[in-house]
């Protein structure tokens, strides 16, 4: 009988009966994220449950573990496990799944669990893995890919030439954004915070990176595009958003995907008063005042775009065609044991990293 009436899994013998997790339990810092045994997470019908050998770590995640993450509240009851993206191995598949087969290599984007031996996702959420990348390479592809892709090709559409500035050029989603503006054919300006990274950022094909440690960010960018920008993709929030928005011209786009530089550098809590003094300092942008200046301001979450399967599917077999193609390539990976979660989260909230931090399961945890 087919596997679109029944479940499929693999032999009951090669896998136990507990995974681990990383799960919070209270809002807080680095101290808040605990390695726990849990049981095996039961897939339903329409679902995969994927033997996890690494799972992607974003700069949200760090914002989950503080409890300012909206979605999360939102979508999440009681403990948290961050993470939205993995790739591994399918264990089971649930009824009424026929695209999908157990032993098959995938990546998958997850609205949250992510950090986890064991996942059961949707399995319209499941993607094959590229074979030509490992796992570790493969868990930093969906989110970041995405993000980038629905903030180039589905808010922006930049034209041919366009002058485009990527703000944190060398980071996760950063990284991904050069790459698909590339693609897009546009001139692409980088940005990077400490002169390390600007090899990182031409290497993903940036035509000119400014950096911040040794220039002056907005005097380099007046230079490089008098006329000012035709899109501005910015994820620093109350630091550079005004700023952006001045440096974006007539007829052009500022795209807004994250605040991160609301967001504490060391320590891992939060600072409230001057994440209080920063919320207010956030520029309001007035619709009057755009339609006059003729120019646009655009905002997402990834996370709230679950229901849009339709446009996910899009951007995943678009951006796995250019991976196969060779014409895109994974972002440049730092990995770390599932148990290390806590420096993970430190290292990327330092905003010295450069592409996707990758968690991995130790041998020890995988039990299938």
């Amino acid at each position: 009988m087919s596997n679109s009436y029944i479940s499929q899994r693999a032999s009951p013998s090669s896998f136990g009966d507990s995974c681990q997790r990383v799960v919070i339990h209270k809002p807080g810092g680095h101290d808040q994220l605990t390695l726990e045994n849990h049981p095996r997470p039961i897939c339903d019908a329409g679902q995969v449950l994927v033997g996890v050998r690494a799972s992607g770590v974003c700069f949200a995640d760090t914002i989950i573990r503080m409890g300012l993450y909206a979605s999360a509240k939102e979508f999440v009851e009681g403990p948290t496990t961050p993470g939205f993206e993995i790739a591994g191995i399918i264990l089971e598949v649930g009824a009424g799944v026929s695209s999908l087969s157990v032993g098959d290599e995938v990546y998958a984007v997850t609205l949250f669990n992510g950090y986890a031996s064991e996942v059961v996702v949707d399995a319209e959420n499941v993607y094959t893995k590229p074979g030509h990348l490992s796992f570790e390479e493969a868990a930093g592809v969906p989110a970041n890919f995405l993000t980038a892709w629905y903030a180039l090709f589905e808010l922006a559409h930049p034209r041919p030439g366009s002058k485009v500035l990527v703000h944190s050029a060398a980071g996760g989603v950063g990284t991904c954004l050069v790459q698909l503006a590339k693609q897009a054919g546009c001139h692409v300006v980088g940005v990077v915070g400490a002169s390390h990274k600007v090899a990182a950022a031409i290497q993903n094909g940036a035509d000119h990176v400014i950096d911040k440690q040794t220039q002056d960010l907005w005097s380099e960018a007046e230079k490089l595009a008098p006329d000012g920008f035709d899109l501005v993709l910015d994820a620093n929030g109350v630091s550079t958003l005004a700023a952006s928005y001045d440096h974006v011209r007539r007829a052009g786009k500022l795209v807004v995907y994250g605040f991160h530089s609301m967001m504490p550098k060391v320590g891992g809590r939060p600072n409230w008063i001057k994440l209080a003094a920063n919320y207010l300092r956030t520029p309001k942008f007035s619709p009057l005042k755009m339609t006059n200046s003729g120019k646009s301001v655009l905002a997402f979450n990834l996370s709230y775009l679950f229901d849009r399967r339709d446009i996910a599917s899009e951007g995943m077999s678009q951006i796995a065609s250019w991976l196969d193609s060779g014409q895109i390539s994974a972002p440049p990976i730092t990995t770390y044991h599932l148990r290390d979660v806590a420096k993970a989260h430190a290292d990327i909230e330092s905003g010295q990293t450069i592409g996707k931090l990758i968690l991995k399961p130790e041998e020890s945890e995988v039990t299938w």
